[in-house]
């Protein structure tokens, strides 16, 4: 019998060990590793590569969106659900464009998550078609004004630091905010523009946002 394995991240201990006893129910599904921070998430998927990651949405120190981004750049076979407990468009945007073949919230019945693995595991999505051709959509229409409309100010001007090439340190420094803050805001702003890396957003910025946020 073929298992799939699963990865978990969810940084509150209990969380995890309820997510494992209820997806190992289940004698098809094996977890296979775990984490409560993005930074050991990425570590130790790339280590185990599973069929599946279940990644929550918001962590201390990054986000689950952002956690799928570099592993599906990484190795795009491991397929992603993001499970959150906000209904938010920004973020489900961030999901898709990240790759995410899920975005599920923490409500839904335990057997619905065990049978969402299967299928995401088996390449199907469960994303909403409508949705997700409206996000397609936003992001082949590429359009400057609405792609940088969706930007709050703060993440236009870390966006227009990113074009000079400062770091996330000296973003920080420059505007007064944890490092942690900054690294959050520029996972939310690639996500909002459709890119997934700093060089690309750095490029954006150069032909669109000229000195934007000064």
């Amino acid at each position: 019998m073929h298992q799939v394995r699963v990865f978990l991240l969810d940084d509150h201990e209990i969380v995890r060990r309820g997510l494992r006893d209820l997806l190992e129910s289940d004698p098809r599904i094996a977890v296979v590793g775990e984490a409560g921070t993005a930074a050991e998430a990425r570590a130790g998927i790339l280590a185990v590569r599973p069929d599946v990651a279940v990644l929550d949405g918001r962590l201390p120190d990054g986000s689950g969106v952002e956690v799928a981004r570099d592993v599906r750049s990484a190795d795009p076979r491991v397929r992603v659900l993001i499970l959150t407990s906000y209904d938010d468009d920004e973020a489900l945007f961030a999901a898709i464009t990240a790759g995410a073949s899920g975005y599920l919230l923490k409500q839904m019945r335990g057997d619905d998550l065990v049978d969402a693995v299967h299928r995401v595991a088996a390449g199907q999505s469960l994303l909403d078609p409508a949705v997700t051709a409206r996000v397609l959509e936003r992001l082949r229409g590429g359009g400057r004004p609405d792609r940088l409309a969706s930007l709050t100010e703060q993440e236009r001007r870390i966006l227009a630091h990113i074009a000079e090439g400062m770091t996330n340190r000296q973003i920080a420094e420059r505007l007064t905010l944890a490092e942690k803050t900054v690294k959050n805001h520029v996972s939310n702003l690639l996500g909002k523009l459709g890119l997934e890396s700093r060089t690309q957003a750095a490029i954006f910025a150069t032909k669109h946002v000229a000195r934007a946020g000064r």
